[in-house]
C-alpha cells in the first residue's frame, strides 16, 4: 500500500509539473529526434502529453510507454527553448524512473548500475582485464581518427568506429593525489569522470598538466564511482544515490576551493542531480552535495574564469579548429564562451566558428546504445557542418561527444581529428 501511495504521489507531482507546457510546438524546432524522425511522438511536447496520462498507459502497455520515453537523446534543447519554462529534462527523468520502478530494470542495466559502476574497483579490474581482450576483438581501421572496428561484435554493437582501449587508465598511471597548496594558492579537486579515467586518459593528463603549471594543487581519488548520469537517464535512482554516497564520502573531509571535471555531463549531474538526490540519504548528505555542487565547474570555465587564460594571436601558419557544444555543458550550465576563448589561448591554432555549434551530435549517452541507427543519422548532420567548417580539427568539451563524433567522422572517412579543448590550450605549455 505504501509503494501505490508513493506512486500516487510521484504521478501528481508530475501532473503539476506539466501544466505550464501550452502545447505551443517550439520544442519541435530544435529537437533533433524530430529533425530524424519527424514524429510528432518523439517531440518533448508529445512525451509531455504521454507523462499526463502516464497512470492509464502504465497500466495498458507499460513497456511502449519504456520505449517512447526511451527514444529521448536528454539533449535539453526543449527546454533551453521553452518559453513557459517548463523543466522537461526533470520530468522526463522522474517520469523515467518510475515506469523502471513499475518494470524493473532489465538484468543487464542492473548488472551494469548496481555492480559494476557502484563498485570502482571491480569497474577498474574489469577494464583492465577488458583492454587486452579488446585489442584482439577489435582491428585498426586506420583512419585519422586512430579509431578500432569490430567486425565480430557488428551483430551486437553495429558498425562503430572507437578509440582502443589504453594499456593503462589514468587512476593506474597517477594513483591517489592530495598535494599540498603551493604558496598558499588554490587546491581544486579533480573528477576525471569514467571517460577520463579509463578511456580519454591523454585528455585527464593534459588537465593535469594544466593545472601543474598554474600552481594549482590537486586532489584526486582513484576510489572515484560514476557521477551518475548514466543510471539516472535510465531512471535507476537506487544505483545513483549509491554512487553519490560513495562519491561524498571520499569529498566530505577535503579541503579544496573547487571541484572541477573535464566532462560536462559529469558538472552538469554534479551541480543539478547530487543535492536532488542526496536528499534520499540525510540531510546532511544533501548539505554536502549543495555546496559541492556550488563548487563544480567545468575545467575550462575553471581555466578561463579562474585562472584568467584568454585567447591569443594566432600564427601565420595556425591550424583551423572548430568547437561543438556539448548538451549538458551549454544548455545546462550555459558555458560556451571559455572553451572557444581556451582553443584560443593556443597560437599554433584559428579558430573557426562552425554552423549549428550547439545542435545535439547524436550522443545522448546510452541512447546511441539501443538507437544507434537514429544516433549515426543525428550525428551525420553535425559531420557534415564540421567539414563544411573546413577545419582540421574539431574540439569538444565532453568525452562522450568526442566518441560520437570520432564515429560519425571515422564511418565517412573524414581527415578531421578530435580533441578536447584543453589537449589543445596544453599543446603550448
Amino acid at each position: 500500500m505504501a509503494d501505490v501511495k508513493a506512486l500516487v504521489s510521484r504521478l501528481m507531482t508530475l501532473e503539476d509539473r506539466i501544466i505550464a507546457c501550452m502545447r505551443c510546438g517550439n520544442c519541435q524546432a530544435v529537437c533533433p529526434m524530430f529533425g530524424a524522425t519527424h514524429m510528432e511522438a518523439d517531440v518533448a511536447r508529445g512525451k509531455l502529453a504521454l507523462v499526463d496520462d502516464l497512470a492509464h498507459e502504465l497500466i495498458r502497455d507499460p513497456e511502449a510507454v519504456a520505449d517512447k520515453l526511451g527514444r529521448c537523446l536528454l539533449c535539453g534543447s526543449c527546454q533551453a527553448n521553452c518559453p513557459s519554462g517548463v523543466k522537461i529534462m526533470d520530468i522526463f527523468m522522474e517520469a523515467r524512473e518510475i515506469v523502471y520502478n513499475y518494470l524493473g530494470l532489465s538484468p543487464i542495466k542492473k548488472a551494469i548500475f548496481r555492480v559494476v559502476l557502484a563498485k570502482p574497483k571491480l569497474f577498474n579490474v574489469g577494464m583492465r582485464i577488458g583492454s587486452p581482450v579488446s585489442h584482439i576483438l577489435f582491428k585498426k581501421d586506420n583512419t585519422a581518427q586512430q579509431t578500432v572496428n569490430s567486425p565480430l561484435l557488428r551483430p551486437l554493437i553495429g558498425d562503430r568506429h572507437i578509440r582502443s582501449l589504453p594499456n593503462v587508465p589514468l587512476h593506474a598511471k597517477v594513483g591517489n593525489l592530495n598535494e599540498p597548496r603551493k604558496f598558499g594558492g588554490l587546491k581544486i579537486a579533480f573528477y576525471p569522470g569514467c571517460m577520463g579515467d579509463k578511456y580519454y586518459v591523454g585528455m585527464a593528463e593534459a588537465c593535469l598538466k594544466v593545472f601543474k603549471h598554474h600552481n594549482v594543487a590537486v586532489y584526486m581519488s582513484s576510489d572515484f564511482a560514476c557521477c551518475g548520469i548514466p543510471a539516472v537517464s535510465s531512471g535507476d535512482g537506487k544505483a545513483m544515490v549509491m554512487y553519490l554516497r560513495k562519491n561524498l564520502e571520499l569529498l566530505g573531509d577535503v579541503d579544496f576551493d573547487y571541484i572541477v571535471t573535464p566532462c560536462g555531463s559529469c558538472a552538469g549531474t554534479m551541480k543539478e542531480y547530487w543535492p536532488k538526490y542526496a536528499h534520499r540519504i540525510d540531510d546532511t548528505a544533501y548539505y554536502l552535495a549543495k555546496n559541492i555542487a556550488k563548487k563544480t565547474m567545468d575545467v575550462t570555465q575553471f581555466i578561463v574564469d579562474v585562472l584568467g587564460v584568454h585567447a591569443m594571436q594566432p600564427r601565420d601558419n595556425a591550424v583551423d579548429v572548430t568547437y561543438h557544444d556539448s548538451c549538458h555543458l551549454r544548455k545546462g550550465l550555459g558555458v560556451h564562451t571559455q572553451p572557444r576563448e581556451l582553443l584560443q589561448a593556443n597560437p599554433g591554432y584559428h579558430y573557426v566558428e562552425m554552423k549549428e555549434a550547439d545542435r545535439c551530435c547524436g550522443c545522448g549517452g546510452s541512447f546511441t546504445l539501443f538507437h544507434y541507427d537514429l544516433s549515426k543519422q543525428i550525428g551525420q548532420r553535425k559531420r557534415d557542418n564540421i567539414v563544411n567548417s573546413n577545419a582540421r580539427i574539431v574540439a569538444a568539451a565532453c568525452p562522450a561527444c568526442m566518441m560520437q563524433l570520432e564515429d560519425v567522422l571515422a564511418s565517412n572517412h573524414d581527415s578531421v581529428t578530435v580533441k578536447h579543448p584543453v589537449e589543445i590550450y596544453a599543446e603550448s605549455l
